[in-house]
């Protein structure tokens, strides 16, 4: 249950900074966190993360306050490359980074499945 924005006009590290404060934690309350954090990149990872718990609640059938954010992985995207012209005829390069943003959720693990895997770490589901 995921959710992918891709070529997003933002540089990964802004995006990443605002990613940290939602890792792992409840959808609702990854929500709320989001939607009052004053940076470009909560508005966008909200819109990601609602996009998420939308496939989860029509795709499989999931009710939205048992979701969890399992992982949100930022990678660079495609790079606009731009320059500004300098004295003496020179050129500064300036680089437009995008990023690409994966936001997975899922159910939350109880405390007897956490148990069990730590006791059968060989034992794949």
């Amino acid at each position: 249950m995921k959710a992918i924005a891709r070529n997003v006009r933002i540089s990964p590290k802004k995006v990443n900074l605002v990613a940290g404060l939602v890792r792992r934690k409840n959808v609702k309350e990854a929500l709320n966190i989001l939607k009052f954090t004053p940076k470009k990149g909560a508005k966008i990872l909200y819109k990601v993360l609602h996009s998420a718990v939308a496939n989860a609640e029509n795709n499989f059938k999931q009710k939205p306050d048992l979701l969890v954010i399992k992982e949100i992985i930022v990678t660079e995207g495609p790079t606009f490359k731009r320059s500004v012209p300098v004295s003496r005829g020179r050129v500064h390069p300036i680089l437009k980074r995008n990023s690409h943003i994966t936001v997975t959720v899922g159910l939350e693990d109880t405390k007897e499945e956490k148990d069990t895997k730590e006791k059968n770490p060989t034992d794949k589901k």
